[in-house]
């Protein structure tokens, strides 16, 4: 398995720096920045080189502007597997970090002693804080939406009867487009393992996390022709490589909005940030 970079969670550079109670916290990014799939995030100012990316913005049913990444990209286990309503692990635009952080870190799933992340549910809410604007429009994708499988296989993070979009695409059924710092890629998917798809197209270290959208029947590949995007509903997360071939996973949207229902339900009447997430329709 193929190491992809792991994270300090922020709360241990605002500790290094001295940061305690009742100390100001960073100002927040610029009213109206706007925040999409394919942007590079940190977690501190002083590590631009340990990035990963956002897969998707929206927001949840409890109205909070969420954007999701791969939890694999941070390591704490004090705060791993839990809601966390401290404003402990900042979030910046890696291309703008001077700005202040875009949100904080409300959950992640603990690794589990995998260099990759957990199996089924290798994901990451972050809370953007209210000024940001949401775009569905990304560097390359536009993402229309949730994918919803009818008849589909259920996740196997689905409580009960599972959603439309907790239902897996078929190996063999659909192409992913991807896209992360070499550019614009799709593939077949051809392997489902309990919602964790394998796929020719091509991510790398850093695109941990980045967007992943399904290619809607008949509509057009990414091309030179038309600037290498692509539209289409959001399907999963990048997640890593292996030495299988094809080598690349993704996390799929069906195991993450499946596992926030699933954690939303116990966690009533109180929630959980992220439940119900619904990628923003904002251009």
């Amino acid at each position: 398995m193929k190491r992809l970079r792991t994270l300090v969670l922020g709360l241990a550079v605002i500790c290094a720096s001295g940061l305690t109670a009742g100390t100001a916290a960073p100002a927040h990014a610029a009213e109206g920045k706007r925040v999409h799939n394919g942007m590079q995030i940190i977690f501190s100012p002083s590590m631009p080189d340990a990035f990963c990316t956002i897969g998707a913005v929206g927001t949840d049913k409890y109205q909070h502007k969420i954007a999701i990444s791969a939890g694999h990209c941070i390591n704490d286990p004090k705060y791993a597997d839990r809601e966390i309503p401290e404003n402990v692990g900042p979030v910046y635009d890696r291309a703008d970090s001077g700005s202040g952080p875009i949100g904080y870190v409300r959950y992640f799933k603990d690794a589990e002693g995998s260099q990759t992340g957990h199996v089924t549910k290798d994901y990451m809410v972050i809370e953007l804080v209210p000024q940001m604007t949401l775009s569905s429009q990304g560097p390359y994708l536009k993402q229309t939406g949730e994918l919803k499988v009818p008849g589909g296989t259920a996740s196997p993070n689905a409580p009960g009867a599972a959603l439309d979009s907790e239902r897996l695409l078929a190996p063999g059924s659909t192409e992913l487009i991807t896209s992360g710092q070499s550019g614009v890629w799709y593939g077949t998917v051809m392997d489902n393992d309990q919602g964790v798809y394998r796929s020719a197209a091509v991510n790398m270290r850093g695109d941990s996390g980045g967007p992943a959208i399904a290619r809607v029947p008949g509509s057009e590949l990414p091309s030179q022709s038309n600037g290498f995007k692509a539209s289409g509903p959001w399907a999963g997360i990048t997640k890593g490589i292996t030495l299988n071939l094809p080598p690349f996973l993704y996390t799929s949207s069906a195991n993450i909005l499946a596992d926030l229902r699933a954690r939303d339900a116990a966690a009533a009447p109180a929630g959980v940030f992220g439940a119900g997430f619904t990628v923003t329709a904002n251009p």
